[in-house]
């Protein structure tokens, strides 16, 4: 544990520490932040690779007292720095990606432009590489007794953690807040898009016994042909279906008891910013009108806890950056929050 013999909790944060101000390093944090600036397939608005050092700054601002989970800091969170090859790398293939978007979005066939078919082998390749890349650093990080949160970066990047957590627990559920289904396949010719994280989870860890969805309001057919057909492996809480059920007089809580029976007892949150209000995220990768408020997802979070399951890691993606730093005050309070659970979810003496 870091020495927090002279660490004020009710100051000002302070620059020349961590992530919200706090005074730990890696090796006495109970809790590790691991940052993906890879932001390679976004179809939309880019810049959420650079969402963890604006996150960063804006964590100054959080203060540490939490009513729901209080002094889960004391167990030391810390965010690693954001590996430069690997933004390189993106930034690199994003470039490749907008020509290839611009390409195809022409209506141009792919397999009649030699160029065009070695931007996708380049970019399925360098996805490739991203999803051993995070298996590896969050494998090892699991394997030292850390507790995990990826912060992205877009929603592809958590496929190498699902894979080492996979190889931790025999069977765990994902609790995905976004507005999009993410149950595409190889979306625009990309094997790992972002429209496609949950596809090949599903499709590629079979320790993944069930995901729950809340908040989807802009998915295709074939998506919601895939959720009819999977068996009840997947259970989908759509927007529409939310708000009509609020409006016909049935209340939050009762809705959220019906999402929480739905998930297993180890629960891995998969959370996109777009998931909510987009008056909260306006500069997400691909907003969409609907969504929730910050405080609803907070007690969703809350009654899981509840409920006695175990939340055995986290992702937050898609945060985009501004000038006002606006999304990136709400990601880092989405973010300390999401920390706060999961060591409030694996006490120490369990």
């Amino acid at each position: 544990m870091a020495d927090l013999t002279n660490f004020d909790p009710n100051s000002v944060g302070n620059p020349n520490f961590n992530i919200f101000g706090l005074p730990s390093s890696e090796a006495d944090s109970r809790l590790v932040i691991m940052p993906i600036p890879w932001e390679v397939t976004v179809s939309y608005n880019a810049g959420t690779a650079r969402a963890p050092d604006h996150i960063l700054t804006a964590s100054l601002q959080v203060d540490l007292f939490d009513p729901d989970i209080k002094d889960a800091w004391r167990q030391g969170f810390y965010m690693r720095t954001p590996d430069k090859k690997i933004l390189t790398k993106s930034d690199y293939l994003r470039k490749e990606a907008e020509l290839y978007i611009n390409y195809i979005s022409q209506g141009e066939v792919v397999e009649e432009n030699k160029f065009m078919c070695k931007t996708l082998r380049e970019i399925n390749a360098g996805s490739l590489f991203l999803n051993d890349w995070v298996y590896e650093q969050t494998k090892q990080l699991l394997n030292e007794d850390k507790l995990v949160g990826l912060l992205g970066g877009d929603h592809s990047t958590p496929f190498g953690y699902f894979r080492a957590i996979a190889d931790k627990y025999e069977d765990f559920g994902i609790l995905q807040i976004d507005a999009h289904c993410d149950l595409r396949e190889a979306y625009e010719g990309f094997h790992y898009s972002h429209a496609s994280i949950m596809y090949n989870a599903l499709n590629q860890i079979p320790q993944l016994k069930k995901l729950v969805q809340v908040g989807i309001r802009d998915y295709c057919e074939e998506e919601l042909d895939y959720i009819n057909n999977s068996n009840g492996r997947v259970k989908t809480f759509f927007d529409k279906d939310i708000k009509e059920s609020q409006f016909e007089g049935n209340t939050w809580k009762s809705i959220v008891d019906d999402i929480v029976k739905e998930l297993p007892q180890n629960v891995f949150i998969s959370f996109d910013i777009d998931g909510l209000n987009p008056k909260l995220c306006p500069r997400t990768g691909t907003p969409v009108q609907g969504g929730f408020e910050v405080d609803q997802i907070f007690y969703l979070f809350k009654k899981l806890m509840e409920s006695g399951r175990k939340i055995i890691g986290f992702d937050l993606n898609e945060v985009g950056v501004s000038h006002d730093e606006w999304d990136e005050n709400v990601g880092a309070r989405v973010l300390y929050k999401l920390c706060n659970l999961l060591i409030a979810s694996n006490p120490v003496n369990a």
